[in-house]
């Protein structure tokens, strides 16, 4: 975030790069991340058979895939387009 305002001022393309390219990185690592949380989330929870806890897990591991893949998208769009 810091980056991103001193770039505002700077207005360097290498610094929009390096900061799409980190963003990507980033958004990635999280998806392969929150991804292996709700599955050990729900083997740990499917056991003793916690249905009001699963839908509401199912509901925001959703929730959280969302964000992480819209940012993803975001920062790859950024990484791949508008090239000078």
């Amino acid at each position: 975030i810091i980056a991103s305002i001193v770039n505002i001022f700077l207005a360097s393309s290498a610094i929009h790069f390096a900061i799409s390219a980190i963003g990507v990185l980033i958004f990635a690592g999280l998806t392969a991340y929150d991804t292996q949380r709700i599955k050990n989330d729900y083997l740990a929870h499917a056991q003793a058979m916690d249905s009001e806890w699963l839908a509401k897990s199912a509901i925001l591991g959703a929730l959280n895939l969302y964000l992480d893949f819209v940012n993803l998208f975001m920062f790859l769009l950024q990484f791949l387009g508008n090239r000078e």
